[in-house]
């Protein structure tokens, strides 16, 4: 069997089935995926990563009962390193908390929710082989406006002047201008779309991407490449790393990077992967995500 096979074996374990779940805590519902098979595929050395970052997961319908079968729900934030070499596979990871809906845990909210995290970080850390970050939003969780100096690509380009011909992933569309001087470069684009390499069914989301460099990409080039995602089949976490690679590839060695794609929920899920290098730091990254979460959650700043 060889390692897609192998890939989309394990995937399938539970997604695109017709499961029952449980109505109690049931770890044994959790599936691992290795990232090891997209990786090789892009010359994305396991041992050498070219980036750092994170895969956050943000769970908009967690819900579990206090010992007085209380009900409480939170919007739940995993959080785990793109150094793991697994990825939890995301309708056993639905299922998996689903399970606690019926769960009696704490004598009340507080000690509840500590009892959750401390249960889904040890399962999560035990299935990944991995430490794995578990925090509850809430309405006293406050929001930064960290996007707001970035620019929407087809701003900067004449969008009459933009043939899409490739719908399958083509990095030779990317192309660069070298400047004289470094500049900061923020921009994003609302209409990435990609596809479950199991299910087949689409993923929209939308792509922030901040560089510096010398060397300015193309916008037209940029959009032409990340529209020719749109009949490629690939798990999130996969595609953001396809893409920080071959924006890596044009720039230079040293030139800071990050690539942040914000998938759209689907089954009360999403899944944001980010994956960067340079002066980045992991406080700036979660200030970067827990903005999006808060936005689409409807916390006002």
């Amino acid at each position: 069997m060889n390692e897609t096979n192998i890939t989309n074996n394990i995937a399938s374990t539970l997604l695109g089935k017709k499961i029952e779940g449980s109505k109690q805590y049931d770890p044994s519902l959790l599936v691992a995926i290795p990232r090891f098979e997209n990786r090789k595929k892009y010359s994305i050395e396991e041992e050498n990563l070219p980036f750092d970052g994170w895969d956050v997961w943000h769970c908009y319908e967690f819900s579990v009962l206090t010992e007085n079968s209380l009900p409480i729900t939170r919007v739940l934030k995993l959080k785990y390193s793109a150094k793991s070499k697994y990825i939890v596979e995301s309708k056993s990871l639905k299922l998996y908390l689903n399970s606690f809906n019926m769960t009696n845990t704490g004598k009340n909210t507080q000690q509840s929710l500590l009892r959750c995290k401390e249960l889904i970080e040890k399962d999560l850390n035990n299935k990944l082989q991995t430490e794995v970050y578990v925090s509850f939003f809430n309405e006293k969780t406050t929001k930064d406006t960290v996007f707001s100096n970035y620019t929407n690509i087809l701003k900067l380009c004449n969008e009459q002047d933009i043939k899409i011909e490739n719908f399958n992933e083509t990095h030779q569309l990317l192309k660069t201008i070298n400047t004289k001087e470094e500049k900061e470069n923020r921009i994003y684009f609302d209409s990435l779309r990609s596809n479950c390499r199991v299910t087949h069914q689409p993923d929209f989301g939308d792509i922030f991407i901040f560089y510096k460099s010398d060397k300015h990409i193309e916008e037209s080039s940029l959009v032409k490449y990340l529209v020719s995602f749109r009949n490629e089949y690939h798990f999130h976490e996969e595609c953001c790393e396809m893409i920080f690679k071959r924006l890596s590839d044009i720039l230079n060695k040293d030139d800071e990077l990050m690539v942040c794609a914000l998938y759209t929920r689907r089954g009360g899920i999403d899944i944001t992967p980010v994956r960067y290098k340079g002066q980045l730091k992991d406080k700036d990254i979660d200030s970067i995500l827990d903005t999006n979460t808060l936005a689409r959650f409807g916390i006002k700043q």
